[in-house]
């Protein structure tokens, strides 16, 4: 065999076999490049956009009810006293808070040690975080206080059964007197309520011992069950238990409501407007508290220093007016400078108006101090009975120690600044994005839509043979040497049985020799790449197209 020839069949052999060579494609490469950079200027235009879209929404809105905004101009306004009572300066809760989405709560360490604060939800839930809190309460034994007086409350209220309505009750028998700062009377708002709330009972079920107000030392010994503490409210919604859609097992309490005449303000003040809805005795709520009782998968230390499952209680409870918590009306000297009137202002007697010390719905005066002392009095006191202090399946290393109790706020639903809203809403929508299982589907849908649509947009390349002719062996800058013939022939082969078989060259050399005879398998050919023997010119020529026909 002339040696030009057998350089020609060794060469469309190697080409054969060899699919790892140079492959020069510009115009496929070209595309892909161009699809990539596509998609980057998409996704960076997209960031900037939803980044400034963001900020310029949240440019002019103020940040209120939030226990970390110490500003001045919305002072009356924020949780910061709240915090301050219930943290270090009071009784020593662990605070924390949270500013992405209520739907990490069931990730959280300890949950049924753990009370989520929701006040003011200026932005509605959807179902998903709605459905996580539900589980907080019911599976985790977590506990809950939503204060809201508008229905972006209304989903997660609607997990437990409860309906939040969309305007203010007005009650023309117990709302309170509020004064200017010469103690001048301000004209009456009967939207600004009263009411005489229970701690853990429901109060239509409630005796004689409803007119009994609650002192220090009840509160201090926990006997808060049979008497009763005023809270005051700004201007709430009314809250109602529907009961068709109650869940089985649980403890429903409503632990205050307005007045009989009260009525729902949805068009105007009048009371014989007949599209303002009268929603009867002790139907028109304002605080809802709801007890599950969680038998399983709770672990804690035990009395006896074991780490085991312990029974606790879920709780969460619904407030119809988010104001009960902001500082000017959670602290009595805050209140007292904004107005705020006791039952003992001549305000009360000179207008002939009902307080909660003279109302028969209220306190006795003989029975007690019915002093109003702030929200404070009565939300430390519930917050305290919610947290389980006296669970006797928990160790009282625990259970002695606030500091072993979390009370976390919620930050998420509140308009924050400029700077901060576009983090915290992309931190929302990832948390979202990752906990929903539908929401996990879709993207993973939307990724094989996208992946599906760059395979038909980027060109099938053409096949490299087709771009190379490498027989001109002319361009070359030297001739292929004559000696390596079996040597080259031997490497086709190889390179052949790597490509058939889909391996990397490092697989591929991992490979033991009794192992590459195996994938072979032709006798002939099992010789080539086992046997020391040199081949002749005409040998190889025989062997060149069996190589070329393997595999096929």
């Amino acid at each position: 065999m002339s040696g030009a020839k057998f350089r020609r069949m060794l060469v469309l052999s190697y080409a054969y076999a060899n699919t790892d060579g140079e492959t020069e494609m510009a115009e496929g490469e070209g595309s892909r490049f161009s699809l990539e950079t596509w998609l980057m200027v998409g996704l960076i235009s997209s960031l900037l956009l939803s980044t400034v879209v963001i900020a310029l929404v949240s440019s002019n809105k103020e940040t209120v009810f939030s226990p970390y905004d110490n500003s001045s101009e919305h002072s009356d306004q924020q949780l910061t006293v709240m915090r301050s009572d219930l943290g270090d300066g009071g009784f020593n809760y662990n605070i924390a808070n949270t500013m992405s989405t209520p739907m990490l709560v069931n990730d959280w360490k300890e949950p049924h040690r753990t009370l989520l604060v929701i006040a003011a939800p200026e932005k509605p839930f959807d179902s998903a975080e709605a459905t996580a809190l539900h589980d907080f309460v019911t599976k985790k034994g977590g506990k809950v206080i939503l204060a809201a007086n508008s229905t972006n409350a209304q989903l997660v209220a609607e997990e437990f059964g409860v309906k939040y309505f969309d305007a203010s009750v007005v009650d023309p028998y117990q709302y309170y007197e509020v004064a200017n700062e010469k103690g001048e009377r301000i004209e009456p708002d009967q939207r600004r309520l009263w009411a005489v709330a229970s701690i853990d009972r429901e109060v239509s079920e409630m005796g004689e011992e409803s007119r009994i107000p609650c002192s220090q030392a009840m509160i201090d010994l926990t006997q808060i069950s049979n008497c009763r503490m005023p809270v005051l409210f700004h201007r709430p919604t009314a809250i109602q238990v529907l009961d068709e859609q109650a869940d089985t097992g649980r403890e429903i309490s409503v632990l205050a409501h307005a007045s009989t005449p009260a009525f729902i303000a949805r068009h105007d003040m009048d009371v014989n407007n007949q599209n303002n809805p009268t929603l009867g005795e002790g139907k028109t709520g304002l605080i809802v508290r709801i007890d599950y009782p969680v038998n399983s998968g709770i672990i804690d230390k035990k009395p006896n220093n074991d780490i085991g499952e312990v029974s606790v209680t879920g709780s969460i409870v619904f407030v119809s007016d988010h104001s009960v918590l902001a500082n000017h009306l959670w602290d009595i000297d805050l209140a007292g400078e904004t107005g705020k009137q006791q039952c003992t202002s001549p305000l009360y007697v000179n207008n002939n108006h009902k307080c909660w010390s003279t109302s028969s719905n209220g306190l006795s005066a003989s029975q007690g101090d019915t002093q109003w002392y702030g929200n404070s009095q009565y939300f430390s006191a519930l917050i305290y009975d919610m947290m389980e202090f006296d669970n006797g399946e928990m160790s009282t290393t625990v259970t002695s120690r606030p500091d072993q109790f979390n009370l976390v706020f919620d930050e998420s639903r509140h308009i924050s600044s400029s700077l901060s809203m576009p983090f915290t809403e992309a931190m929302g929508a990832i948390v979202l994005l990752t906990s929903d299982v539908v929401l996990k589907w879709l993207i993973i849908l939307n990724l094989f839509a996208l992946l599906s649509i760059a395979i038909m947009v980027v060109p099938e390349k053409e096949n490299w043979r087709h771009v190379f002719d490498l027989t001109r062996f002319r361009e070359r800058p030297t001739k292929v040497d004559s000696s390596q013939y079996h040597v080259r022939t031997r490497e086709a082969l190889l390179s052949k049985v790597r490509q058939f078989n889909d391996l990397t060259h490092d697989e591929f050399a991992l490979k033991s020799p009794a192992e590459i005879m195996q994938l072979v398998r032709d006798p002939r050919l099992v010789e080539l790449i086992s046997s020391n023997r040199v081949y002749s010119n005409e040998e190889l020529r025989e062997v060149i197209p069996q190589i070329r026909r393997w595999g096929k």
